[in-house]
């Protein structure tokens, strides 16, 4: 059993060795899904607090970053976030993909799929309520419509 300790011991101080890359990529607020819709300021702290850490370039990395083996999982998580939506980004989605991407937005969050309920342990803040969710759901809506305008 001792063996067994001090092997595990051993192990979790070699992992140690295998940080993960904590720098964002740069942000060009010109970019931004914040500030290309002109977002209010009431909707943009909501999405800033409950998605930008996962699916934007300004992901704030908790102190449990710099842990492995949960440092892996973490990065993993913010890699899968910003592929499947990057509000950083935004801007270089073609209109289509834009209205796509909020009708996900919306889905997601009528199911209470996001934020994952694994990102409120370290993030009570990011939980959202039902009458954020439906503002939410109204602002994207919105946006969906315009964008819909802007494309004829």
């Amino acid at each position: 059993m001792k063996k067994i300790i001090i092997i595990i011991l051993v192990a979790f101080v070699i992992i140690q060795f295998f940080p993960i890359d904590k720098t964002n990529p740069p942000v060009n607020k010109g970019m931004d899904f914040l500030r290309i819709k002109n977002t209010p300021e009431n909707v943009a702290k909501i999405i800033n607090t409950s998605c930008y850490d996962c699916h934007s370039n300004e992901t704030k990395y908790p102190w449990y970053s710099s842990i492995a083996p949960s440092s892996w999982f973490l990065k993993n998580h913010i890699n899968e976030g910003r592929r499947e939506l990057n509000f950083s980004t935004f801007a270089m989605y073609e209109p289509k993909r834009q209205i796509h991407k909020m009708e996900e937005c919306i889905e997601m969050i009528e199911k209470k799929e996001m934020p994952l309920e694994s990102y409120y342990i370290g993030h009570q803040e990011a939980k959202l309520t039902d009458e954020q969710r439906k503002e939410l759901v109204t602002y994207f809506k919105k946006q969906i419509e315009d964008t819909k305008i802007k494309m004829q």
